[in-house]
């Protein structure tokens, strides 16, 4: 009798790993910003993960590149490298493209939207010379791009989940923020405005405010600190990998869904080792966020332009006059 229930128990283990296993291997998720530092990182941990991966983009495989995906690597060679790994498809498009969202949406379970605009000229960006309507203006990428995003997944009969990465931008007159968006194209406004897009959609999102992302000399070992529904936590260095981490963790939690969560570093020991036990504690946004900040962040990158262009003046000045008296002694040195 209890060999036969130990039988009957093995065999009911077997069914319930067998009816588990093809819901786990047909996970597919979509990613935008493919060859960004942040991007090729999360596309190579969902594949080593064995999930299927959409990955937008915009630039053809060049197959007579090296494939590689150091951080120097070229994006050509970066896509090339992350096309051949296992169960990543790439997909030809633009996140600003509404036709390439629904593509790359396609028999997706949700989307990890790593995407940000590329840095612009200085001088373009101060004086406001490139349109907002410009598909690589930031508006255009961190605003439309989500939009877009929103609308495919609203029309979708699979994908219901976003995963936005943004950045701290709820304070319009903090230093960097005011560089960011004086020298950035307004680039800290739309990520917030973007944000807003997500909170008012319905549609399940997780967006994320990480750190300073780009230097890989940190420590790594029980570090790891959230804090849910957008509240604040002091900004740290974190890495890309850590990022890529917690992009594709959140999409084993129900529970952060509709949760805004800012992702930085603790001292070593203080924090975790991985973000499981801290996203099992996440929940969802239960504060009223700012309806729109745009208008702030324009004011605070105007005001930024004005102190720069006065201390632009004195420097000028300064110099010439500086220049002046080099100039008054050397000549009265020769006469």
């Amino acid at each position: 009798k209890s060999k036969k229930k130990h039988i009957l128990s093995m065999r009911f283990f077997v069914l319930l790993l067998l009816s588990v296993a093809p819901v786990c291997s047909a996970m597919r998720v979509a990613v935008t910003g493919t060859t960004g530092l942040l991007g090729r990182q999360v596309v190579e941990r969902l594949s080593k993960k064995n999930i299927k991966v959409n990955a937008l983009l915009r630039h053809p495989i060049d197959n007579s590149e090296t494939p590689s995906i150091d951080k120097d690597a070229k994006s050509s060679q970066v896509a090339l490298y992350l096309s051949n790994l296992p169960g990543v498809t790439m997909v030809a498009g633009d996140a600003t493209d509404l036709a390439s969202c629904k593509q790359l949406v396609d028999n997706c379970d949700a989307i990890i939207a790593a995407h940000g605009p590329v840095k612009p000229p200085p001088i373009q960006s101060l004086f406001r010379l490139l349109p907002e309507s410009d598909p690589v203006h930031s508006r255009s990428v961190n605003y439309v791009a989500v939009q877009n995003l929103i609308n495919v997944v609203k029309d979708s009969t699979t994908c219901k989940r976003i995963v936005r990465v943004t950045g701290k931008g709820e304070a319009p007159t903090d230093f960097f923020t005011v560089l960011i968006n004086m020298l950035g194209n307004m680039a800290k406004a739309w990520n917030y405005e973007g944000e807003q897009l997500l909170r008012s959609s319905g549609v399940d999102y997780t967006i994320i405010r990480p750190g300073v992302m780009g230097r890989n000399d940190i420590p790594t070992k029980k570090v790891r600190a959230l804090a849910d529904n957008g509240q604040d936590l002091k900004v740290t260095a974190v890495t890309h990998s850590q990022i890529a981490e917690l992009c594709c963790d959140c999409l084993d939690y129900s529970n952060a869904a509709k949760s805004t969560l800012t992702a930085m570093n603790v001292d070593e020991g203080l924090g975790e080792d991985s973000y499981a036990p801290l996203l099992a504690e996440v929940n969802p946004d239960s504060r009223e966020f700012p309806s729109t900040l745009l208008e702030e962040h324009k004011k605070g990158a105007r005001n930024g332009a004005v102190i720069l262009a006065a201390f632009l003046a004195v420097f000028v000045s300064a110099s010439v006059a500086v220049l002046k008296s080099i100039s008054g002694l050397v000549l009265g040195i020769f006469h």
